[in-house]
């Protein structure tokens, strides 16, 4: 199984640690767009900090992080797992997974990225601040710049197994599996289901979308469930106890969207 996900826009600095070796990331293919991608925000943050805020959609109280993105060659670096952080990571709680799970996350695990295209959670990376939503000078928008180097790669990273797809919209855009891989992908949505006079009402709510998608990964690492098609990873979140619904789509080669209900925030 390999699972998309997206990163937090909140990340752990480290204190400590080697500096970014490009070469050593998962995702060889992907080392010469990473290379652009990082020359062009280093430079970009270096040379103009006003220029770089409005790239990059800074607020005034996030000017820091220009000059972090500055020292990204420089910066000491840590586990992408343990560089992202927010509410999908929280829940997630890589770090207090039992061994089995956490092997099996290192494994299938796969992170978006607009400065790294995508990483694993053991890769080695510093800090920084770069969605996919940014659009550099020359590199042009992030979510167009990485399709083609993503569309080279990732096929091979996917094997023949489930591609389990939580990212958002955002981040969605720099890959889309086709033909026989998107028949094997399961997009999942998160709705929250109200009663209001007899009639369920379903909406979606942001913050709980991001944490049920890390506690249903979290129950999917720890039962050792192998789930190898949408219709398998149906079954196995049932057996989880979540309610899902969805069913295979009408077109071959199109993935398979479910929505996991919840009734709880």
């Amino acid at each position: 199984m390999l699972v998309l996900l997206p990163p937090s826009e909140g990340k752990a600095e480290g204190r400590r640690g080697a500096p970014l070796k490009l070469d050593a990331l998962s995702l060889p293919g992907l080392t010469a767009a990473r290379e652009a991608v990082l020359d062009e925000l280093v430079g970009l943050c270096a040379a103009d900090e006003e220029k770089a805020a409005d790239v990059l959609g800074l607020t005034e109280g996030l000017r820091g992080e220009v000059a972090r993105n500055a020292r990204l060659r420089t910066a000491p670096t840590r586990p992408a797992g343990q560089v992202y952080t927010g509410v999908l990571y929280d829940a997630l709680g890589l770090a207090t997974l039992d061994p089995a799970a956490k092997r099996r996350a290192s494994a299938s695990l796969l992170v978006f990225s607009g400065l790294w295209g995508a990483v694993r959670i053991g890769d080695r990376i510093p800090a920084y601040r770069c969605s996919m939503g940014v659009r550099l000078p020359a590199a042009g928008a992030l979510g167009a710049y990485w399709r083609g180097p993503l569309d080279a790669a990732l096929p091979a990273a996917a094997g023949r197994g489930l591609v389990l797809d939580l990212r958002s919209s955002a981040y969605a855009t720099a890959w889309r599996p086709r033909g026989e891989l998107a028949a094997r992908t399961a997009a999942v949505r998160v709705l929250h289901a109200t009663v209001v006079d007899g009639v369920e009402k379903r909406s979606v709510v942001s913050h709980f979308n991001k944490a049920t998608k890390g506690r249903l990964l979290r129950d999917l690492l720890t039962s050792g469930a192998k789930p190898r098609a949408p219709e398998q990873l149906v079954t196995a979140l049932r057996d989880l106890g979540y309610r899902v619904e969805g069913e295979a789509p009408r077109r071959a080669g199109q993935p398979w969207e479910l929505d996991v209900v919840v009734t709880e925030l």
